[in-house]
């Protein structure tokens, strides 16, 4: 492999620097992709006219060049450029020398050479984006070398070799140049459709039903392309209410619906349901011990699973590269409108590295975003939280924040929505400023980006793992020294409906238009309820 060890003009002798020849051809005859006449056109352009810099710079780095000499001048004009200082067929020529890389480059007649040929940059965009191209070619070329290489080899396991090798490509396909921008135009085309649907639907929603009234009401649907967090204590009901609400989208709406279940298998999970849909008991299933009513009962409602559009995933320590192939078969097959995931910390991200684990969930979470965008369609993952709250007292103590977010803070803010459920009677507290708690669930949006935040109440029946609606109770508003959030009014609910639900809430009497709901004299509160 040829060095070079010039002498450079401040009279430094450099270290050796080993230029990397890529081989023309390989093992099959078959030529590396390349643009050679492009790559010269590009570092030409560059150098005549220095504003065409901006049109490059975040399709190009010095790797996207074949040819080595170009690598290196490229660079040369990136450190020119970040240190504000003009580019052209001198100043490269004096800031390489200084770097005694200047006979590596090809030495000034070959610099100056490249901009022999080229009048104008107009095209220099087009030219960026093949010679990116050729790049990403290369590197699945050699990708896919190193991938046949370990597959021959028989110390190699296969199942983590599958891992790696699917979360290199997704780093290689991330690393796409993709438009950044558009004209508004289309995207104002675009909004006034989804307005027009909306407008179209008899339900009033913009997103797809939860199935949950007061829940639909204050969210309007959950929404395609957001990433929806529910997150809770052991015990307090997550996959009981993701289950009850599979349950009235799948079943009663025919919503097609995938959930993937790190935890429980495929059989609990539809025994589960069993229980939900025909009302009887989980330890009685569990036991097979029915009545006889029981039996009639089951034989009565089973039918409303059967051909129900339900897509159950039961694989153990599944890495988000596994799901985002499965969720995309999943939406392109079967026509699949929400994914639900239980639970995000159970995932992993095999094949790629992190200094903790932390880090690992971060890209989880931020990968489960990309995923809801990519597919246009909602994705609601399960999640722990931490065990501090366990310490706290009191019902205000036990009900969760966004602090209490187990093992990473990406969570929250990745998140489109993140919620809470909270059930004070598992807590020992059967009464909250004088309302019986029993049998009742708070579902606390603590966390809308295009929305309120608040309490809704809801019904748990705790035989039948099923959460109900709680008719009788409007949302109530959350405290805003707990959340900080200044929540807006959700835009499915009227001036006076909103002030009605919040006297409902806080058993205030009815106000006169225009009044405040607190009273005179109470301060307003920064999130209203919905």
């Amino acid at each position: 492999m040829p060095t070079t060890n010039q002498t450079n003009s401040r009279g430094k002798r450099p270290q050796k620097r080993q230029v990397v020849e890529v081989p023309q051809m390989d093992a099959y005859g078959h030529k590396q992709p390349q643009q050679l006449d492009f790559e010269a056109a590009v570092l030409g352009a560059l150098l005549i006219e220095q504003e065409s810099y901006e049109q490059v710079q975040n399709i190009l780095t010095p790797e996207s060049f074949y040819d080595h000499r170009h690598q290196i001048i490229f660079k040369a004009i990136q450190a020119l450029q970040v240190n504000q200082r003009p580019v052209d067929v001198i100043t490269v020529p004096q800031y390489l020398e200084s770097q005694g890389e200047l006979e590596e480059a090809g030495g000034i007649v070959y610099i100056a050479q490249l901009t022999q040929n080229v009048i104008t940059s107009a095209h220099i965009d087009y030219q960026a984006k093949i010679i990116h191209q050729k790049y990403q070619a290369r590197k699945l070329i050699t990708f896919a070398s190193r991938v046949l290489g370990d597959a021959f080899d028989p110390t190699k396991d296969v199942a983590d070799l599958m891992q790696e090798t699917e979360a290199e490509l997704y780093t290689i396909a991330q690393q796409t140049q993709r438009t950044s921008y558009t004209q508004i135009n289309p995207v104002i085309d675009e909004a006034m459709e989804r307005l027009k649907e909306t407008m179209a639907r008899t339900d009033g929603l913009s997103g797809i039903s939860t199935g949950y009234a007061k829940l639909d009401k204050a969210t309007n649907g959950w929404q395609n392309s957001d990433l929806v967090i529910i997150a809770a204590r052991p015990a307090m009901g997550k996959t009981a209410f993701i289950l009850s609400m599979i349950k009235r989208m799948a079943v009663d709406m025919r919503i097609p619906v995938a959930m993937f279940s790190l935890e429980m298998a495929n059989v609990q999970l539809v025994n589960r349901l069993i229980s939900n849909v025909c009302e009887i008991p989980g330890e009685t299933l569990k036991s097979g011990r029915l009545s006889p009513v029981e039996v009639n009962q089951l034989d009565a409602r089973i039918n409303q699973l059967i051909d129900a559009p339900i897509y159950v995933d039961d694989t153990a320590a599944l890495s988000i590269f596994e799901l985002r192939t499965k969720a995309r078969r999943l939406v392109r097959d079967h026509g699949v409108k929400m994914i639900l995931i239980d639970y995000l910390q159970l995932m992993n991200a095999s094949g790629m590295q992190f200094g903790s684990r932390q880090e690992e969930v971060s890209t989880i979470s931020r990968n489960l975003k990309g995923l809801a965008k990519e597919l246009n369609i909602p994705i609601i993952a399960l999640s722990q939280l931490n065990r501090g709250l366990e310490s706290r007292e009191g019902n205000e103590g036990k009900r969760p924040q966004l602090s209490d977010l187990r093992e990473s803070g990406a969570i929250e803010q990745d998140a489109d929505m993140v919620c809470f459920i909270h059930r004070p009677e598992y807590y020992k507290i059967m009464e909250v400023d004088g309302e019986d708690m029993t049998g009742k669930a708070e579902f606390i949006i603590a966390k809308h980006r295009n929305g309120a935040t608040g309490i809704i109440k809801l019904r748990f029946k705790h035989q039948y793992a099923r959460f109900e609606d709680f008719e009788d109770t409007a949302p109530a508003p959350l405290p805003s020294d707990q959340y900080g959030t200044g929540a807006t009014k959700s835009s499915s609910l009227s001036d006076e409906e909103m002030a009605s639900l919040g006297n409902m809430a806080l058993n205030l009497p009815e106000s006169a238009p225009g009044d405040s709901p607190f009273g005179p004299s109470d301060p307003v509160d920064n999130d209203p309820p919905f």
